[in-house]
């Protein structure tokens, strides 16, 4: 699996993965941005074109900033899948990497992690919600509360306060999510964030964060809100991964609108971890 895409196969490949939505939404969306908006360098690979089977977003490089930008893969044939991740080399197994994408895939990549004697942690599994129709948004009254985007002097009060953050190497994936996608934060009275949301690679709005000490006013549904709004009209899909876990930020997509596709799980895997640290 060597192909990799040019610029004018993105856009074709971005069409083809249209038809597969909901199960290409993480894929389909991070061609929707690439194609749009130039950000930090990723190679987008296929088994085949142009009736390609298996893509591959990845990170382009081996260097430690790029540890936490996610690689995201969709497939519609689960054996070509495992003959990729066994012989081909779209993934160094020898190092630290993580992938994005269908919970259905989870017995694959076990499968040839455990042959490779490699581990293998699947971190999160996430709901998909959707808002089909930015109409649906209920009114939100932000009046009288500073509303702006998050700028390059935020990165380390989002990386401390991301879940998967809290460390130097999650700082460049941040950086690159502020400075090219689309974010939304409330500024307390000396211009400090307090609450914020960003748009991932993949179109996906996410990392939503309220301080404790400004919890319980409304700050979250006026972001998530916002932010659907502007990514709506600048032609984005709007969607998030919600883990399963996590009840309050399900309640609050559900009773803002967004829909959850029973069918569907996103799963996220982690290999080689102790790689980080070497």
């Amino acid at each position: 699996m060597a192909f990799e895409l040019s610029e004018d196969q993105l856009k074709t490949a971005e069409n083809k993965l249209k038809r597969y939505l909901p199960m290409s939404q993480q894929v389909y969306g991070f061609l929707v941005l690439r194609n749009r908006v130039r950000s930090d360098p990723v190679r987008v690979l296929v088994d085949r074109w142009p009736q390609f089977r298996v893509i591959v977003c990845k990170p382009h490089g081996e260097q430690n900033s790029d540890l936490f930008k996610d690689a995201l893969l969709f497939a519609t044939d689960a054996a070509v899948l495992e003959e990729i991740l066994s012989k081909s080399s779209v993934f160094d197994w020898s190092k630290y990497f993580c992938v994005g994408t269908s919970v259905s895939h989870t017995e694959i990549f076990k499968a040839v992690a455990s042959a490779k004697g490699v581990p293998c942690k699947r971190v999160a599994t996430c709901y998909l919600m959707t808002l089909e129709d930015v109409s649906r948004l209920p009114s939100v009254d932000s009046s009288g509360i500073s509303i702006s985007s998050l700028d390059e002097s935020h990165i380390g009060l989002v990386n401390q306060t991301w879940k998967f953050g809290k460390d130097d190497v999650a700082v460049a994936m941040i950086r690159n999510m502020i400075a090219n996608f689309p974010s939304c934060c409330v500024l307390d009275a000396e211009r400090k964030p307090v609450s914020w949301i960003l748009t991932y690679p993949s179109c996906a709005i996410g990392m939503l964060y309220t301080l404790p000490e400004h919890r319980g006013k409304g700050y979250a549904k006026i972001l998530v809100s916002s932010l659907a709004k502007r990514n709506h009209a600048l032609g984005y899909p709007v969607y998030s991964f919600i883990e399963e876990e996590n009840a309050v930020s399900y309640r609050l997509f559900v009773n803002l609108g967004f829909t959850e596709d029973p069918s569907y799980r996103e799963a996220w895997f982690e290999f080689n971890k102790f790689q980080i640290f070497q």
